[in-house]
């Protein structure tokens, strides 16, 4: 995967040093990635959704000259908020991350699902704006850049209540930031929230004037509305279009509009709403998706108007290990109003092109890591903020992940790194060399969505000998190293490979002995249901990769 020599620089100073033996080193000699499920190529002209699959939620969409640049929600993940660049909408570049050093944010202790909650990017006079929340860890804030790829500016904190704050700049240059808050009052319901307005001093960092309500609850108070969120204000001709989500993120969730004749309202919702959402359509249809909502518009020279938005892709029911995926649909303006789909009509998976240029995105079908020395890739994330001690290094014989007493169902940070699964079905393999010195010392490929849910495979000792185990957490209840459910002898002292097939809710865990032929199965048809975003508070999705943890020493 391309990437700017900045970038490289800044992932190999943050990621890359000296490990320290005291504890035992696994070597991850590569780690490759295949989808299985792969989709027929698409028809001339047309492009398949989701264009950034896996987890990928809250998109934020800005247009600068030709180049369009998004933004995605990462939660406690490390680094965060993903930049991406694209020419043409549909194929996209991870050019960098904004949250992509210590001391910008502190995800300390943090549950997985806490952290940076939608941010959303704008640029303003040359300058690139990302608004966000780090949620239980500081509250709204803003960074800027002079290029998406940074560096990103330290947070400039301010001091409002709520999430989802986005910025909009009117003609005459006053600044104003909107969110979701708390309703005046005492809320009338659970979920009953407001979209608020309040003008801000870009130039000194701070909120100005009076904060003022936009739309307390949603389009119909009475109905009693939930999560109005994800506020963007837009201005087409001589007036001032407020599209928000609404409906929880499950799947009632939908994207809502209004308009005014000024930017601090009063706003009358659209004659009809939702002009985006998946509720109430029947839940045995083929080719399913749910939950879309939580959008964004970017307008094209040819007049046309395009929305990225979240949705995902459930194997049954609400479940699905990918989380909420980036989508893009064309939006239609009917009579002064914008829509993305007609009431009852099914998100399609494949569309008509954007009117522009192809653009050399990125294959997220396959990959293969190798960690060459001073070149990791920053799609590998970890949990949580930077610690001071280095606990993996890069060099001619791979990753190298000291063992460590963090582990992957506690709130510190384990030695992990993983990347998004990306496909319902999809293989991950790596080849691992692994001497645990006492029991409960474990390497091998953790598969995780939050620290109460995860599967982990690999080399372990238990009761002295050495073994190939798979512990799994499915609860918050159970310890946090996870419950040991399978176990094979391992007399073999060399390089070991490790198969992880996911199949949509079920997988398949294999290994051999490095350089032979076929593979060992030592769990099939493993129920990885409990992976899904649904029980992980319906915000991220799974990600796999490399993981060492020690035993009590």
């Amino acid at each position: 995967m391309r990437k700017s020599s900045a970038v490289a620089a800044m992932v190999a100073a943050l990621f890359i040093g000296p490990v320290s033996h005291a504890e035992p080193v696994a070597r991850f000699a590569e780690v490759t990635y295949q989808a299985t499920d792969q989709a027929s190529p698409d028809a001339p002209g047309t492009f398949r959704n989701p264009i950034l699959p896996g987890f990928h939620p809250d998109p934020s969409i800005v247009r600068s000259g030709d180049d369009f640049y998004l933004v995605t929600s990462t939660f406690a993940w490390f680094p965060g908020m993903p930049v991406f660049h694209s020419r043409d909408l549909v194929n996209w570049r991870l050019v960098g991350h904004a949250i992509d050093r210590p001391g910008q944010v502190n995800f300390k202790d943090l549950g997985i699902t806490r952290g940076i909650f939608a941010p959303a990017i704008t640029v303003h006079d040359g300058r690139f704006y990302i608004f966000t929340t780090c949620v239980d860890c500081g509250g709204n804030f803003f960074v800027t850049a002079e290029r998406p790829e940074g560096p990103w500016s330290d947070p400039v904190w301010l001091d409002f209540e709520g999430i989802d704050p986005s910025l909009f700049v009117d003609d005459d240059g006053r600044a104003w930031v909107l969110n979701n808050g708390a309703p005046v009052g005492e809320p009338r319901y659970d979920g009953h929230r407001a979209l608020w307005i309040q003008q801000i001093d870009l130039t000194a960092g701070k909120m100005v004037g009076p904060r003022k309500v936009l739309v307390d609850g949603g389009v119909n108070p009475a109905d009693k509305p939930i999560w109005a969120e994800g506020p963007h204000i837009y201005k087409v001709g001589d007036w001032y279009y407020l599209m928000a989500a609404e409906g929880g993120t499950a799947e009632d969730h939908s994207e809502t509009i209004y308009r005014s004749r000024k930017v601090d309202g009063p706003y009358e919702p659209g004659p009809r709403n939702p002009i985006l959402t998946q509720r109430n359509l029947a839940p045995g249809r083929p080719d399913r998706v749910e939950a879309t909502g939580h959008a964004d518009l970017v307008r094209l020279d040819d007049g046309s108007w395009w929305g990225v938005f979240l949705a995902t892709r459930p194997f049954a029911e609400q479940s699905t290990l990918l989380g909420r995926e980036t989508w893009l649909l064309p939006v239609r303006w009917v009579n002064g109003w914008p829509v993305f789909l007609e009431p009852g009509e099914s998100v399609p998976f494949t569309s008509p092109r954007p009117n522009l240029p192809p653009f050399q995105g990125t294959d997220w079908t396959s990959w293969t890591d190798r960690f060459s020395a001073g070149d990791l890739s920053p799609e590998w994330l970890r949990m949580r903020s930077p610690r001071s001690e280095p606990w993996f290094a890069l060099g001619g014989a791979g990753l190298e992940l000291t063992a460590r007493g963090d582990t992957a169902g506690g709130t510190g940070q384990p030695s992990f790194l993983g990347r998004r699964l990306r496909h319902p079905s999809a293989i991950y393999t790596t080849r691992v060399t692994f001497a645990p010195e006492r029991d409960g010392d474990f390497a091998g490929l953790l598969a995780l969505i939050d620290q109460d849910h995860f599967l982990a495979f690999g080399i372990e000792q238990n009761e002295g000998m050495r073994v190939l185990t798979i512990r799994k957490r499915s609860a918050a209840t159970q310890p946090e190293g996870g419950e040991l459910t399978d176990s094979v002898p391992l007399s073999e002292q060399g390089e070991v490979e490790l198969q992880l097939a996911i199949d949509r809710g079920q997988a398949d865990l294999r290994w051999r002995p490095a350089g032979s032929d076929g593979w060992h199965a030592i769990a099939e048809d493993v129920d990885v249901e409990y992976l899904s975003s649904v029980h992980a508070g319906l915000f991220t999705g799974v990600l796999v990769g490399p993981y060492a943890v020690s035993g009590p020493r």
